[in-house]
């Protein structure tokens, strides 16, 4: 006699809705070396994650958002332009960037995950923009229209150029930075750091060197608070 399985208990959304943004950080997947071979548009040969003893979690290259005249401390942000968390994340980040950017120099590094499939994209179109002087447009641009690109299967590199002449970049300049073997060598600088220093999903905050647990905008702001000091 075949007896009739009771089904499961539907998942409390309500809970879930109350926890914060960053416990998303435990369900991202961790970065490995699939990455290397995901990434690059030319397939150039892989590059091993630095090891620990040379990772840096600041570069001389490496994007400051601020510029401090007497720099309290330093906030490190790992960051995927396709990541929910970081999308959700970014407003809190702006808003802490106003009220502690005289204080606190706020630094961005790139950390796209293998499991996005045009996060690899939209960093090297970042990045290209940034040669031109424009990664905090490009920057916000991805950003705001993540909605729309984000979790697509094809590529979005052809929308992405269109931001770019958006921006009024030289598109010739654009397309050749995209290309370029050592823009990609540069993101995939960042992404070696963050996997030797530990970073295994998006958004990852460092501050004076320290990775931070993240629960409550109230406690990310008394964490600069008192690094601002």
């Amino acid at each position: 006699m075949t007896q009739t399985k009771t089904p499961p208990p539907p998942m409390d959304t309500a809970k879930k809705a109350r926890v914060f943004i960053w416990v998303l950080l435990a369900a991202l997947v961790a970065v490995g070396v699939i990455w290397y071979t995901a990434f690059s548009l030319n397939k150039p040969a892989p590059t091993a994650p630095a090891p620990a003893a040379e990772a840096q979690l600041v570069r001389e290259d490496s994007h400051r958002v601020t510029s401090p005249s007497t720099e309290k401390a330093v906030l490190v942000e790992f960051l995927d332009f396709e990541c929910e968390a970081c999308l959700a994340a970014q407003p809190v980040v702006e808003d802490l960037k106003k009220e502690f950017g005289d204080r606190i120099t706020f630094v961005n590094r790139y950390f796209p995950l293998p499991a996005h499939r045009n996060s690899a994209t939209a960093a090297l179109a970042v990045e290209a923009a940034a040669q031109q002087g424009k990664y905090e447009q490009m920057y916000a641009k991805m950003f705001e229209t993540q909605p729309q690109w984000g979790e697509k299967t094809q590529s979005q590199a052809p929308l992405f150029r269109t931001f770019a002449q958006e921006l009024g970049l030289d598109l010739a300049a654009y397309d050749a930075a995209v290309a370029d073997d050592k823009t990609k060598e540069r993101i995939k600088k960042d992404i070696a750091d963050g996997t030797a220093l530990g970073v295994k999903g998006t958004p990852t905050f460092f501050l004076n060197g320290k990775m931070l647990n993240l629960e409550t905008k109230e406690q990310f702001r008394q964490l600069l608070a008192d690094a601002g000091k």
